[in-house]
């Protein structure tokens, strides 16, 4: 397997896209990154789940670029590689122990996927510098196996999307119609790293395990509960589903007339099905969320803090 960062982004086939694109020689894959390390923003975060957050905040650093291109993107401008600064590997090691000293429960990496060596290396650099957190992957979920192999032992919580079970939606909403057949291999070997959930006693933080996040999206019930049903039939009571409702309607889908059916909240109505069937299938370590959470202002901003 390759692991050296020069092997693995000489020709990239770092995620399920496969583009082999030579980012080693300045060439964009399909994330939209060179192999250059892209940032937009290095700080406390507290909007993650309690047990991710805490009172004192998830240590997170946005990386800019992605693979999925869900046209619902709350990160779009990051995610297309319109924000954020270029940063040496040294630099993003010095990051996560600053995010230490600031007092975080975790160095959280978000959508980390396209920069698997160069995280790989800056952590383990770290741990050599005193880095003692636990590793928290936060990505979409589009991933390749071999890929999150590389980081066996490094990471400590898994934090995936699955957000669709159904080629048609994956296709359309990300342009990814093999979306489930990578994901769900990909939160197969997450589980297998990581095991099952552990526990601060004191502070009810996660030291290890995973947290598998489902988005609902407007008109979207009957695929959400088929995403339920996969990840119930799968891990059952061995991972904490985290079911979402604060999908919010952004101004890329105003001018797309194709997808006026998205371009509004989800109704209490519609979560409130998607709850009552995690419920009846058996579902009972999880995360929902109450009040209104489909709001712009939940959005941090990429104004390159902490970099």
């Amino acid at each position: 397997m390759k692991t050296s960062q020069s092997e693995v982004l000489a020709s990239c086939n770092i995620c399920p896209r496969h583009c082999s694109a030579n980012r080693m020689a300045g060439g964009v894959g399909y994330c939209g990154q060179t192999a250059e390390i892209t940032a937009a923003r290095a700080a406390l975060h507290f909007w993650e789940e309690p047990c991710i957050s805490g009172k004192e905040g998830s240590g997170t650093v946005f990386f800019s670029g992605c693979n999925l291109r869900c046209i619902y993107c709350q990160n779009r401008e990051i995610a297309l590689g319109n924000q954020g600064q270029v940063i040496s590997l040294e630099r993003l090691s010095q990051i996560f122990l600053e995010l230490q000293e600031k007092g975080a429960n975790n160095i959280n990496l978000v959508t980390p996927t396209h920069y698997v060596p160069q995280i790989r290396e800056a952590l383990l650099a770290a741990k050599k510098q005193g880095l003692t957190l636990p590793i928290v992957y936060n990505t979409g979920g589009y991933e390749e196996v071999e890929t999150l192999r590389m980081l066996d032992g490094i990471i400590d919580i898994y934090l995936p999307d699955m957000k669709y079970r159904s080629a048609a939606p994956a296709a359309r909403f990300s342009n990814c119609p093999d979306y489930f057949e990578k994901a769900s291999l990909a939160l197969q070997e997450m589980y297998r790293q990581v095991g099952d959930p552990v526990f601060d006693e004191g502070t009810g933080l996660m030291r290890r395990g995973m947290i598998i996040r489902h988005l609902l999206l407007p008109g979207q019930v009957g695929e959400s509960k088929r995403v339920l049903r996969w990840i119930h039939d799968t891990f059952g009571d061995h991972v904490f589903v985290s079911i979402m409702n604060q999908y919010t309607p952004m101004p890329q889908l105003s001018d797309r007339p194709e997808f006026q059916d998205i371009d509004r909240k989800v109704t209490q109505e519609e979560y409130d099905r998607l709850l009552e069937f995690a419920e009846l299938i058996g579902i009972t370590q999880g995360f929902l969320q109450e009040g209104e959470t489909a709001k712009e202002s939940f959005i941090p901003p990429f104004t390159g803090e902490g970099l």
